[in-house]
């Protein structure tokens, strides 16, 4: 049995120990899970991949992983949240047809929550997110652990190392220059 916090245990598995992979699942299940539950919440792909699909999905590829290095559990998660929304996503390219367009897009940046109508509008954030990566990627990293993640101000700054009313205020303008991104297309 392996000895630690979760960190450690983090750490072991990452080095290969299979002891630690096993024992840290169920002390990370509820984390993840709550993740890909928001990730899921109002998508029209939950009626393709549940909930605890995403998470078993995400946790393999995390654990499989030999070029992180995991700097907390924070990290951990930040990380979990950007493998869920690329499956996400890779569902969703997958599912486009031909043709694309439609409606205006219903979403709320608020907490990690974001409703969704069809798979188009996956594919809008995330292009909208690539587009602000190449402007800022601090933002966009913002935007991957609040968004996608759900973590509190508190929990970004503190894996970014960055002021709590510095977040805030980056969330701010984030949320205004998604909202004008997503609203043009």
């Amino acid at each position: 049995m392996t000895e630690g916090s979760p960190t450690q245990m983090l750490l072991s598995a990452q080095d290969g120990d299979f002891t630690a992979v096993e024992e840290l699942f169920p002390i990370v299940y509820g984390e993840l899970h709550a993740i890909a539950h928001r990730q899921l919440w109002s998508n029209p792909l939950a009626r393709q991949i549940s909930t605890t699909e995403l998470v078993h999905e995400a946790y393999l590829k995390l654990i499989d992983h030999q070029q992180v290095t995991w700097k907390s559990r924070t990290h951990f998660f930040a990380l979990g949240a950007r493998v869920m929304r690329q499956l996400l996503i890779d569902r969703a390219r997958h599912n486009r047809t031909a043709k694309r367009g439609g409606d205006a897009l219903t979403l709320s940046l608020e907490e990690g929550l974001l409703t969704r109508e069809d798979d188009c509008h996956v594919l809008a954030v995330e292009e909208a997110l690539i587009r602000l990566e190449e402007v800022s990627p601090a933002q966009a990293q913002i935007v991957e652990m609040r968004f996608f993640g759900g973590m509190t101000v508190s929990e970004v700054a503190d894996e970014m190392g960055k002021p709590k009313r510095w977040v805030e205020a980056e969330w701010t303008m984030i949320r205004a220059w998604l909202r004008a991104e997503l609203s043009e297309e």
